[in-house]
């Protein structure tokens, strides 16, 4: 097994009780195997999990000033899951250091998404215990940081009227305008179009099975057409 030196490296903390890091590694397979007490990681697990809610919410707190609960708790959601964790217990190397009674590693422990989650958050449990929560925050954030923009992207496609209004507001006070243009179909399959204006010019047009549905991708049509606006000549 590769040495706790090389882990504490990818993690870029040195730990002032090593013994800390062992135990996150330290796998409940182990305690079953041996038949006795022998402690292993779901108490650094259970500890780490609330650290990173409580750092990722304070984080999307200060990005999204413009969400409520929903939201945030729905952005918060897409970047805390198994298959999130899983990949970034992978990044560091997780599973070549756990410590797996031999049946789990003969049943490939080391490579599954659940363990390494569960590693994961059992490192972040060790670091706040060892480093405080400045620590632990720092290596969530430096983990996460990619991810960020990720899901800034997809919470804006999901309210594209919302993210549109808080860009032209940002400018002047005057707020889009939304008018449906055209209703055509039979009552059972209605498609409509919308338009949306700013200051009597309009700015997007789109089109969907209900009004709320055209005034989104009226609304995403706009907002495509203002980056392309502001992005920089290539």
């Amino acid at each position: 097994m590769p040495s706790l030196d090389d882990l504490q490296a990818r993690i870029g903390h040195p730990f002032r009780d090593p013994a800390l890091l062992r135990l996150a590694m330290t796998h409940p397979s182990i305690s079953h195997e041996l038949g006795e007490s022998q402690d292993h990681n779901q108490r650094l697990e259970y500890l780490g999990d609330a650290v990173l809610q409580l750092v990722l919410s304070r984080e999307l707190y200060d990005r999204y000033p413009q969400h409520d609960e929903g939201p945030l708790t729905k952005i918060r959601a897409q970047l805390v899951n198994q298959v999130s964790l899983a990949e970034h217990g992978r990044l560091l190397g997780l599973g070549e250091h756990l410590i797996l009674s031999r049946g789990e590693r003969l049943n490939g422990g080391r490579e599954r998404p659940s363990i390494i989650a569960d590693a994961f958050e059992s490192v972040l449990g060790a670091l706040f215990l060892d480093g405080g929560y400045d620590v632990a925050r720092a290596f969530v954030l430096h983990c996460f940081r990619d991810e960020f923009t990720d899901v800034e992207n997809a919470a804006n496609a999901d309210n594209p009227k919302g993210v549109l209004q808080e860009i032209l507001q940002a400018a002047s006070s005057e707020a889009p305008q939304y008018q449906i243009l055209a209703a055509t179909g039979p009552d059972h399959d209605r498609n409509f179009e919308s338009a949306v204006l700013y200051k009597g010019e309009e700015i997007g047009r789109g089109s969907g099975k209900s009004k709320k549905l055209a005034e989104g991708q009226a609304a995403a049509a706009a907002l495509e057409r203002l980056r392309a606006k502001n992005s920089p000549a290539k």
